[in-house]
């Protein structure tokens, strides 16, 4: 049977008309791209060290105490807070009236002494020259050199009985244990001080900052590691090594020293913010040549599976070793991120 023209065409028409609907609602076909040059790295988790916040003081790794050796009266202090001082050095001298009062009084017992010795020397001599003529008997020559013997062995003792007495008067000078910085001289003049008593603290050994971290996070310190500064408390100084951490805790705190390069003498007692790592945790981190900063923002060229580019801004943490930053948020685990183009 020959269809009509007529109704061919309608059909025809039909036909093309369904053909566009079925088209304007499906899927596109996909389009191939040509590859995008440039170095190319999927998004992985790696390990990275936990860092935190903390305080530490710039301290000496030890610190000289300049004490009184006797007890007496503080008549004498050389020194004030911030003097530098050598080893050895006069700070201050305290005065027991006493101790000059038995040093005179065994300088007394040593002239009576020398006097009976001189008194013996010559009894000595007469009896010499009176045995000598057949007068005396050797018996009464031994009695006189016996008896002389003796008062130069009590002038010896007399002597150094004052010279005790007149060493413990000069303990009353106060020495300076260490050459350093006087951190306290808080004792005014005229004060009554006892025998050890602190007179000044100085400071002994390197600088360090000393660190305190509570007992769950400081047995994460090792020596050696890194610990980076933060803002200016130090100026010109951007990081130091853990040199040692103490063994022993103190109120369940752990305490390490950090060995900086640069620490003065003038900065005792200042506290310094540092970033401590206690512990290992995973994240995402990049190179910093794949992040580009344009305006203040920054951001990172992924590859799609089609081989697309696109620029996604993320939000980065702090700078990881190697020249690496970490990635907060902005990029998943297998994505691939494109190294920027030069020039832009």
């Amino acid at each position: 049977m020959t269809r009509p023209p007529a109704l061919f065409a309608v059909l025809a028409a039909a036909a093309l008309l369904a053909g566009g609907l079925s088209g304007c609602g499906g899927e596109p076909a996909p389009v191939p791209t040509a590859p995008v040059p440039g170095e190319r790295l999927a998004v992985t988790e790696v390990l990275i060290d936990a860092v935190k916040p903390a305080s530490a003081v710039v301290t000496s790794r030890d610190l000289g105490e300049a004490r009184a050796r006797i007890p007496g009266t503080l008549v004498e202090l050389n020194v004030r807070e911030g003097d530098t001082v050598r080893e050895g050095q006069v700070i201050g001298v305290v005065v027991d009236n006493r101790v000059g009062l038995e040093t005179a009084a065994f300088g007394a017992q040593v002239a009576a002494a020398e006097a009976e010795a001189a008194r013996a020397r010559s009894d000595l001599s007469r009896i010499q020259t009176l045995f000598d003529k057949g007068i005396y008997a050797q018996a009464r020559l031994d009695q006189a050199l016996a008896a002389s013997r003796a008062a130069d062995a009590q002038v010896r003792a007399a002597r150094a009985q004052r010279a005790a007495s007149a060493e413990t008067g000069a303990q009353g000078r106060i020495l300076a244990p260490a050459a350093g910085r006087v951190l306290t001289a808080d004792v005014p003049v005229g004060s009554v001080v006892g025998a050890g008593q602190s007179i000044a603290t100085i400071t002994a050994g390197p600088l360090v900052l000393r660190l305190e971290l509570p007992e769950a996070q400081g047995r994460n310190l090792r020596v050696g590691q890194t610990v980076a500064l933060t803002g200016e408390d130090l100026p010109g100084v951007s990081g130091g090594v853990i040199a040692q951490v103490y063994p022993a805790s103190t109120a369940g705190r752990t305490t390490a020293d950090i060995a900086v390069d640069g620490l003065a003498s003038d900065r005792v007692g200042q506290r310094v913010v540092v970033q401590v790592p206690v512990g290992q945790r995973r994240a995402l981190v990049l190179p910093r040549r794949f992040v580009a900063t344009r305006y203040g923002i920054d951001f990172v060229r992924t590859v799609d599976r089609a081989g697309r580019a696109s620029e996604a801004p993320v939000q980065l943490g702090g700078p990881v070793a190697g020249d690496r930053v970490e990635v907060l948020s902005g990029l998943a685990v297998g994505d691939v991120v494109l190294a920027p183009e030069r020039g832009r």
